[in-house]
């Protein structure tokens, strides 16, 4: 197997940081938008909004991905978890590879010799896939960075071995392990044979969506002025008058204007109000193609329609949502079975052979909550079920189309 060095992986990370940043920036509202300069006052052109769309988008999937634990657990991967705070745990990787597509789990020891589990996010790590595992050849991390995120700490992830790099160190300190892997093992969402380290759920058309919905709600702050206080004119003034105050004139609510001494009067007139249905209307066209896009409503957005009676409706306007929900289940199964099977190999000083995890299958709770009406369906649905084929609805899988965890009998 060629190994490629670090060189070589730290080239490839600062050439995919950017996009992951880029990315980051959206999620967190930080992003910056061009101004075409057609529209936009001089003294407003530096001026900026922000639009919560696509941290809508990762959330809304995000939310409804509970990882639960792993069935047929014969290497005991649910007490790893367990041990590494796994509420938290399986969130912050989930949420960081929608973001980016990938996120990274460096696998370690404490003090006790039990796998620690350390999330880092796919700015700060990459590495040579292997894609019929989907574990790492070999990996790179950056462990921790200054003030002006210049790394300080660099880890190089090699099977059987772990190098810390250390800045301004010209040695690297080795770590011997018994495992047949890299401790980094990469969690990845939708990946494909041209992408292998997956797609980000804040894709090229959220962004461009973004940045002319950004631009709509800046050119409707802008006629918002106009339709406050619309143009008023006269007609006809004497050029010796005495200028009038803008805004004085703007905000009286009456004007006293005198004939001058050839008894004329100027003529008083106000310009067609702007209206802001226009700018409503484009933003509403963005707003169904940013739904498109992502699988969300317009409700999700912002924009409220009749409210779905049922969870079931709910289930029914969100069907592209619930089937990106079950395709990233799928995708995460891989990568926490992966995590979960370096981390036992790494508890137990030895490589476990892969087919020890052949039969392990993650379990998630349901998209969906069931409401009381569903919940009654559901139950028609098992009696009948149990009727043609006695036992084939039982406890166990009750729970996974419905999320409640059956009474102990005895």
């Amino acid at each position: 197997m060629e190994l490629y060095g670090t060189q070589y992986l730290r080239a490839k990370l600062n050439q995919k940081k950017t996009r992951v940043m880029a990315r980051y920036r959206f999620y967190e509202m930080k992003n910056s938008v061009r101004d075409f300069n057609i529209s936009t006052p001089p003294n407003l052109r530096n001026w900026s909004t922000s639009l919560g769309w696509c941290a809508k988008a990762v959330d809304s999937l995000a939310d409804r991905l509970t990882f639960r634990e792993f069935d047929n657990d014969d290497l005991d991967l649910n007490n790893i978890f367990k041990l590494n705070n796994a509420d938290l745990f399986f969130d912050s990787a989930i949420l960081s590879a929608l973001i980016a597509s990938c996120s990274f789990i460096y696998v370690t020891r404490d003090e006790d010799g039990d796998p620690t589990l350390q999330v880092i996010d796919g700015a700060s790590a990459t590495g040579v896939i292997n894609p019929i595992t989907g574990l790492l050849n070999e990996g790179y991390a950056i462990l921790e960075v200054d003030k002006n995120r210049n790394p300080i700490t660099e880890a190089y992830f090699l099977p059987y071995e772990t190098r810390i790099y250390h800045a301004g160190v010209p040695d690297y300190e080795s770590y011997q392990h018994e495992v047949g892997y890299p401790l980094l093992v990469p969690i990845v969402y939708r990946p494909d044979a041209v992408r292998p380290f997956g797609h980000s759920r804040i894709s090229r058309a959220c962004m461009s969506i973004v940045g002319s919905a950004l631009r709509t709600i800046k050119r409707s702050e802008i006629s918002a002025e106009f339709y406050s206080f619309p143009q008023k004119y006269l007609l006809g003034t004497d050029p010796e008058m005495e200028p009038m105050e803008k805004w004085k004139a703007t905000m009286s609510s009456l004007i006293q204007i005198s004939k001058d001494d050839d008894g004329d009067k100027p003529v008083a007139g106000q310009f067609t109000q702007a209206s802001m249905q226009p700018h409503l209307d484009q933003l509403k066209m963005f707003a169904a193609l940013f739904a498109g896009e992502t699988g969300l409503t317009m409700d999700d957005l912002g924009f409220v329609t009749d409210n779905p009676s049922s969870a079931e409706a709910i289930k029914s306007a969100h069907e592209n949502l619930r089937l990106s929900a079950r395709k990233a289940q799928s995708c995460f199964n891989t990568g926490f079975t992966n995590v979960g099977f370096v981390a036992a190999c790494l508890r137990d000083g030895m490589t476990y052979n892969r087919k020890a995890i052949a039969d392990i299958r993650g379990l998630w709770e349901p998209i969906f909550e069931p409401d009381a009406a569903m919940l009654s369906s559901i139950g028609d649905g098992a009696i009948k079920i149990n009727q043609a084929v006695e036992g084939y609805i039982n406890q166990e899988n009750l729970r996974e189309l419905t999320g409640i965890a059956g009474g102990q009998n005895g």
